[in-house]
C-alpha cells in the first residue's frame, strides 16, 4: 500500500511538470528587434552565382547559417517594385492589397501614383510631384508593423528606409516611420504623413553632408579580372545607363559639376555609393531612436529596401559585369551593417529576413544568342495594331483607350452607345492581341470578374494580380523572353526590365536568421514571399494582417 501511494505521488509530481515545461517553451522571449532586408531586383540566381564571391557576415550570413527558400518567388503576374514590397509584410496579392502596379489609370483615365497622396509633402523642402509617393493612402492592407503596434498598444516601433518612396511606404504601412531618398538633395527625408518635422538626430546627420563623400568618385570593380569571368564585360552595345553613368566601369559621378548637384545626387542611386549612404542613415535611425533597445520591452521592426540594384539591372543586365560588382559590393556593405546591428541590440536579439520585390529578365540581345526568341515590345504599336482591328470589326475608333499595368482598358461608353456586347468586344480584342508577336495570353474583364481563366499557374498568378476596382479591361502576358518598353527619339530603349510572370522574373530569395527562433537549413520546398507575414506574425504572437493568405513557414523552432 505505501508503495502505491509512493508511486502515485511521484507520478503525480512527474505530470505535474508537464504544464510549467509548456509554459516555458510559451514565453520564449520575442526578438527586440526584427530587421526586414529587400534588395530591389534580386533574382536569386544572382546569389547562387556568386556564393563563394560573398564574406562571411553578408547574403552568407543567411545562406551559410540561416534558414534559405531556393523555390521562393512573387507569386502575382505583374511582378514590379510596389506590388512586390506590398506582399511582403501584408502578406496579401494585389487583388487585395490595391497596388496592382507601380502606376496606372483610372477609369476616368487619371494618373495614379502608387504611394501618392497630395496632402503630404516631403520634409526636407524637396519639391513633390504627382510622382512622388508620401503616404500608404493606396494601400488597402494591414501590416507586420501595423498588427504589433496594435497588439503592444503602440509601444512597438518601425522604421523604414529605402532608396525609393514606395520601398520605404509600402514596408512601413500606418504604424511605421517612412524615410526615401531625395535625388534633389542626396538625403533621406520623410513626409508630413509621418511627422511633423525630422528629429533632431536626422539634423545632426546630416549636419556635415554625408551624402556628398562619394561626389567624382569612380564606380571601379572590386575584386580581381579573374572574378568576372562569369558574368559579360562591359560597355555591351544595348546598355542603357542612366544619372550620368556611362557603359563602361571606372564612371565618375558628378562628372559636369563643380559641387554636388542635382545630376549626382539623381546619379547616385544608380551603384553602389548609394547602398552605403542607406546604410550609414539606418545606422543613425538606431541610434537616434534606440530601436532594438526599446525602453517598454516591445519588438521593434527595421526595414531596409536597397533599390540601387534595380536601376543597375535596368541598365546593363543582371548578366553585366556592372550588376555582378554591384553585387559584390552590397554584399561587403550589409556585412558592415549587420555587424553593427549585432553591435547596438545583440547577435541573439534580433530576428532578420532579406527577400526581393520580384527578379529580372536578361537583356533580349543575351536570350537572343542563347538561341531563344526575345524581344521588346512597345506597348503602343500594340495597342495602334490592335485599335486598327477593332475599329474595322466594329466601327468604334481607338476602342483601348490606354496601356497601364497589365493591358487595356476599353472605351465601354462606345461600346454600350453602339449597343455591342462587353464580353463580344472584349473577347475579340483578347483574341486580336494574342494574334500579335510576343504575346502569349490575353484575359478579359469579363473572365476575370467571373474566376474564369485557366486553371494554370499563369492563369493563377493573372487571377491574383488583378483588381476589379482599378486594373484593365484585357489583360495582356507575354511570351518568355519578352517584356514590354517603350520606343524613344531621344534615348536608348531599356537594357532590360521585369514583370512577367515567369521564373526569372518571380524567384526571389527568402532568407531568414536567428537561431533562437528559426532552424536553419537549405529549403527545396515551394515557398512565396507573402509567406513572410504570417511567419513573422507567428513568432511576434500578433493577428495575421487582415488581407493575409500566405502560411508560416516550417522553420520555427
Amino acid at each position: 500500500m505505501k508503495r502505491t501511494i509512493r508511486n502515485f505521488v511521484f507520478l503525480f509530481a512527474a505530470l505535474a511538470t508537464v504544464p510549467i515545461v509548456c509554459a516555458h517553451a510559451q514565453t520564449k522571449p520575442k526578438p527586440k528587434l526584427v530587421v526586414v532586408v529587400m534588395v530591389d531586383g534580386l533574382p536569386m540566381e544572382q546569389l547562387h552565382k556568386n556564393r563563394d564571391l560573398f564574406v562571411k557576415n553578408g547574403f552568407r550570413r543567411f545562406m551559410d547559417s540561416g534558414a534559405m527558400f531556393t523555390d521562393a518567388h512573387q507569386a502575382h503576374a505583374f511582378t514590379l517594385t510596389a506590388p512586390g514590397h506590398a506582399a511582403v509584410l501584408s502578406g496579401a496579392y494585389p487583388y487585395q492589397h490595391g497596388i496592382i502596379g507601380n502606376e496606372w489609370r483610372s477609369r476616368d483615365g487619371k494618373y495614379v501614383y502608387n504611394t501618392a497622396d497630395p496632402a503630404n509633402k516631403y520634409l526636407d523642402g524637396s519639391a513633390t510631384t504627382e510622382d512622388d509617393g508620401t503616404s500608404p493612402k493606396n494601400f488597402r492592407a494591414s501590416t507586420i508593423p501595423d498588427e504589433l503596434a496594435y497588439a503592444t498598444n503602440g509601444a512597438s516601433r518601425t522604421f523604414t528606409v529605402s532608396g525609393k518612396d514606395r520601398g520605404a511606404i509600402l514596408l512601413a504601412g500606418r504604424a511605421g516611420k517612412a524615410f526615401m531618398y531625395s535625388s534633389q538633395t542626396g538625403r533621406f527625408t520623410s513626409t508630413s504623413f509621418y511627422m511633423p518635422k525630422h528629429p533632431q538626430w536626422w539634423e545632426d546627420f546630416y549636419a556635415s553632408k554625408p551624402q556628398d563623400k562619394w561626389f567624382h568618385q569612380r564606380w571601379m570593380t572590386l575584386l580581381d579580372a579573374k572574378a568576372y569571368e562569369r558574368s559579360l564585360p562591359d560597355n555591351q552595345p544595348w546598355s542603357s545607363p542612366r544619372g550620368g553613368i556611362t557603359k563602361n566601369m571606372g564612371a565618375m559621378y558628378g562628372v559636369g559639376e563643380t559641387a554636388p548637384g542635382k545630376l549626382y545626387y539623381s546619379g547616385l542611386l544608380t551603384g553602389p555609393f548609394a547602398d552605403e549612404a542607406m546604410a550609414e542613415f539606418a545606422v543613425a535611425i538606431m541610434k537616434g531612436e534606440s530601436i532594438g533597445r526599446n525602453p517598454k520591452g516591445a519588438t521593434d521592426i527595421l526595414g531596409m529596401s536597397f533599390s540601387s540594384h534595380d536601376y543597375v539591372n535596368h541598365s546593363f543586365g543582371p548578366e553585366s559585369i556592372q550588376s555582378q560588382d554591384h553585387l559584390i559590393r552590397l554584399d561587403r556593405t550589409f556585412a558592415k551593417l549587420f555587424d553593427e546591428i549585432d553591435r547596438q541590440v545583440g547577435k541573439d536579439n534580433v530576428l532578420m529576413v532579406l527577400t526581393a520585390d520580384h527578379g529580372f529578365a536578361n537583356a533580349p540581345e543575351t536570350d537572343v544568342a542563347r538561341g531563344f526568341e526575345a524581344a521588346r515590345i512597345d506597348p503602343t504599336d500594340l495597342r495602334n495594331a490592335v485599335n486598327t482591328l477593332a475599329e474595322k470589326k466594329f466601327g468604334i475608333a481607338k476602342i483601348a483607350t490606354q496601356h497601364m499595368t497589365g493591358g487595356f482598358t476599353l472605351d465601354y461608353p462606345a461600346i454600350d452607345e453602339k449597343k455591342l456586347s462587353r464580353e463580344e468586344v472584349e473577347t475579340f480584342i483578347a483574341r486580336a492581341v494574342v494574334e500579335q508577336p510576343g504575346i502569349a495570353y490575353s484575359f478579359t474583364r469579363t473572365q476575370l470578374e467571373r474566376g474564369q481563366v485557366p486553371q494554370t499557374r499563369i492563369g493563377k498568378l493573372a487571377q491574383r494580380g488583378w483588381n476589379h476596382a482599378m486594373a484593365v479591361d484585357v489583360m495582356v502576358i507575354v511570351k518568355p523572353f519578352h517584356f514590354f518598353a517603350s520606343r524613344s527619339t531621344t534615348s536608348q530603349p531599356t537594357a532590360c526590365t521585369h514583370g512577367t510572370p515567369y521564373a526569372y522574373d518571380t524567384n526571389v530569395p527568402v532568407m531568414w536568421h536567428g537561431p533562437k527562433w528559426v532552424k536553419p537549413g537549405r529549403y527545396a520546398e515551394y515557398a512565396e514571399v507573402v509567406d513572410v507575414a504570417p511567419t513573422l506574425a507567428t513568432i511576434l504572437k500578433t493577428r495575421f494582417p487582415n488581407a493575409s493568405e500566405g502560411r508560416a513557414l516550417p522553420i520555427l523552432k
